[in-house]
């Protein structure tokens, strides 16, 4: 056995160059450098002639050399929070649309010992041209000062002013699509167990408010407050059991903090959604399950991804253009945990 490098065609030896491929392909180096580059000068033959060559040796381009001489990484970096199911779909989403405008992708997650701050830091110093921060709670004057170090997109969050792109789904026509979905069943004791200082808590919060005053049910608005988390949908779950008549209906902050009521509501024989109604937010992957078939409102992570590469690039190759609001239209998405309440 030996760790010695080995060519395409298992003759040992150093990693192949592009001196090697003109070699191989009877052309010179700087012909080989333009196929790479996939700059005009090479015939459509020629072009093919290298890249067989290339393959046939096991040559691939130094990328990180190539952007280190053009002073460009072409790397956005993603801060996210790995527990949250729909920013692993947004990442997810990420990845085809950044690879089809040529660049890559690298991720930064907040965790209990690692703050924002961290996070971000680390996106920079590997040389990140473009930030997406998914869900930030930095305040809008701490987003304006880093929106002037790099091109910087917040997601699910206004920009407030600050020098951000904000990409994010309406909340409040979100919430409003809940709730009417409710009352259209004929529910008229709603609760909402919010999502603390979450991303679109608040808004979510306001508009489940304003929705209630609406139907002319002010008086029987309530809010639990919570977190984007199972264990803030169990505790919401066990202090609703604690009370002397439940809700006949229950908007969650998210789909997750929804799990958690689901599991209480059944640990206490609690039938979802005969005895009591179930609303998630965000329509993210768990909710799709057959054994949890969460009605919810859809953001179109698809969509949001897709802004928020583009705008950051755009700004990166045009770094007169200013930054930009985009406000997706949500979607009810009912399935098998809301049902008119029992009689």
């Amino acid at each position: 056995m030996t760790d010695e490098p080995t060519q395409r065609d298992g003759t040992p030896g150093r990693r192949p160059t592009m001196s090697d491929v003109a070699r191989r392909a009877g052309v010179s180096r700087a012909l080989v450098s333009l196929v790479f580059r996939n700059q005009p000068g090479a015939s459509e033959s020629t072009r093919q002639r290298v890249l067989l060559a290339a393959d046939q040796l096991g040559y691939r381009p130094d990328t990180a050399a190539q952007m280190l001489a053009r002073r460009r990484s072409r790397t956005l970096g993603v801060m996210l929070t790995v527990h949250q199911p729909f920013q692993a779909d947004f990442v997810e989403a990420v990845y085809p649309e950044a690879e089809r405008l040529g660049y890559e992708v690298l991720l930064s997650a907040t965790a209990p010992s690692r703050d924002e701050r961290k996070a971000v830091e680390a996106l920079l110093s590997h040389r990140c041209e473009a930030l997406i921060l998914l869900g930030p709670r930095a305040d809008d004057q701490q987003l304006d000062v880093l929106g002037r170090r790099a091109v910087v997109a917040v997601i699910s969050r206004p920009a407030g002013g600050a020098h951000v792109d904000s990409i994010r789904t309406s909340d409040e026509e979100g919430v409003r699509r809940a709730v009417d979905h409710l009352v259209e069943l004929g529910h008229r004791s709603i609760v909402h167990v919010d999502g603390g200082d979450g991303p679109g808590a608040a808004a979510r919060r306001s508009a489940y408010l304003a929705a209630m005053r609406e139907h002319g049910l002010a008086d029987g608005a309530r809010v639990v407050p919570g977190a984007h988390t199972e264990d803030a949908g169990i505790e919401a779950a066990h202090q609703l059991l604690g009370d002397d008549q439940l809700p006949t209906a229950v908007l969650a902050g998210n789909d997750r903090c929804a799990l958690g009521l689901m599991r209480t509501f059944a640990q206490a024989g609690v039938t979802v959604p005969d005895d009591i109604s179930v609303v998630g937010y965000d329509d993210s992957h768990i909710s799709h399950l057959a054994h949890v078939d969460l009605t919810t409102i859809r953001q179109d992570v698809h969509r949001m991804a897709e802004h928020a590469v583009r705008l950051t690039v755009e700004r990166l190759e045009d770094p007169a253009r200013q930054p930009r609001e985009v406000v997706l239209g949500p979607e009810l998405v009912v399935r098998g945990t809301t049902a008119p309440p029992a009689r």
